[in-house]
């Protein structure tokens, strides 16, 4: 799955809002790039609350442990909740230090490098793992509109 894709499919739940900055935004330039999924049947981002997937195209300050910067990268990151987490991984997110995972291998799925302990998983450029991408964007879709 591209990032294309994966937007539309997204964009196929619903009530989805997709911020998408650009430098025709009020976002920061860091940000420029990247898409951010809410559940927000208004139109509105939620006050007070995270959204349910990301995608991420570039290294952050503090999160380069994807290696992002390589050519025709991106990570996609999607908010599952402790239970999904463990029955993916076997695992608690608290446990995502003990129980190590390549946070810049392709098409597989790990513990966010930051937002692990949050329940977070990602998936670099999902390919073989555009499956299991689908199910937990469903997942974390339904967790969001609850």
């Amino acid at each position: 799955m591209d990032i294309e894709q994966i937007t539309e499919y997204i964009e196929s739940l619903d009530g989805v809002l997709t911020l998408a900055p650009g430098p025709d935004s009020a976002f920061p330039e860091i940000a420029w790039g990247d898409r951010f999924f809410y559940y927000a049947p208004d139109g509105q981002v939620p006050a007070r609350t995270q959204p349910f997937a990301t995608i991420i195209t570039k290294d952050y300050p503090d999160d380069a442990t994807s290696q992002l910067n390589r050519p025709g990268l991106f990570r996609l990151n999607i908010s599952v909740g402790r239970d999904a987490f463990i029955a993916r991984l076997g695992h608690t997110p608290r446990e995502s230090a003990d129980h190590p995972h390549d946070p810049a291998e392709v098409d597989s799925l790990f513990p966010h490098p930051v937002y692990a302990g949050a329940a977070w998983l990602s998936i670099i450029n999902p390919d073989t793992t555009a499956p299991v991408a689908r199910d937990l964007l469903t997942l974390a879709h339904d967790r969001a509109r609850t």
